[in-house]
């Protein structure tokens, strides 16, 4: 009877041992989750990429005005001949020019009402009718457009065919180059992460958060001060995107 107690009370004992060595080990387990949960690192990580405009074109657009509606028509078509012309002899064919129909405004009226800067009120003779006329060329080089429309300005002045002028790119759209941007932020906050983890004698863990910065354009067109070296031909286009993204560390 007593071997057969000493047994019973053996294995309860060894069983009591046995519940508190795991007991002690999980609470320990546990212990260590829950501090490492605390053992983070936040980095970021920098991305950057060029944008080159996929097309350009020139823009030229010019007016007239006055009362009689039918002279000023007469003078926007001769212009508008004489500047296509022109664009022909430079290298241009009549397929890359896009001549916009004509924008008129009517003011319905001769005078309005203006104020001297002494308050007195004056009526001023304007005129009643404006067209504008919009001509767009299709550039062949984009890298050259910015010259090319140098030498037409200039030229059109010459002829007395002055008119307002302007460049236009069209770049890829965001939405094209996101996902490798991101991709690259990601693998550039890791490495930043890799290396303090290094420095700090532990391992990285999994991403406990991530958040996507929005992406910024520098360039000609887009100023960001942050940049150190931004674009100077408004051809290209930089596309800049910074990821904030928190690391377990183990």
């Amino acid at each position: 009877m007593d071997n057969k107690y000493a047994s019973k009370s053996i294995i309860v004992g060894f069983s009591l041992l046995s519940g508190l060595f795991l007991l002690g080990f999980f609470i320990f387990k546990g212990l260590k989750t829950f501090s490492d949960k605390d053992r983070v690192v936040t980095v970021k990580g920098l991305a950057e990429m060029n944008m080159t405009a996929t097309s350009a074109t020139i823009a030229l657009n010019f007016s007239f005005s006055g009362d009689n509606l039918q002279d000023i028509i007469r003078q926007t078509a001769n212009k508008k001949n004489a500047v296509v012309a022109y664009l022909t002899t430079i290298g241009y064919a009549e397929n890359d020019i896009t001549i916009d129909d004509v924008g008129v405004t009517d003011q319905q009226k001769y005078y309005e009402t203006q104020w001297r800067p002494n308050g007195q009120e004056v009526q001023v003779k304007i005129d009643r009718y404006t067209i504008f006329q919009t001509l767009t060329v299709q550039s062949k080089d984009i890298e050259t457009t910015e010259n090319k429309t140098a030498q037409i300005r200039f030229d059109l002045v010459g002829k007395d065919l002055t008119c307002n002028i302007f460049t236009n790119y069209s770049f890829p759209e965001l939405n094209s180059i996101k996902p490798q941007l991101i991709a690259e932020s990601t693998k550039n906050a890791r490495i930043a992460g890799e290396q303090f983890a290094n420095d700090s004698q532990a391992k990285l863990g999994k991403i406990k958060t991530a958040s996507q910065g929005q992406i910024t354009i520098a360039g000609r067109y887009y100023y960001d001060e942050e940049y150190s070296e931004q674009p100077t031909e408004p051809y290209i286009q930089k596309a800049r995107v910074v990821s904030t993204i928190v690391f377990f560390l183990e």
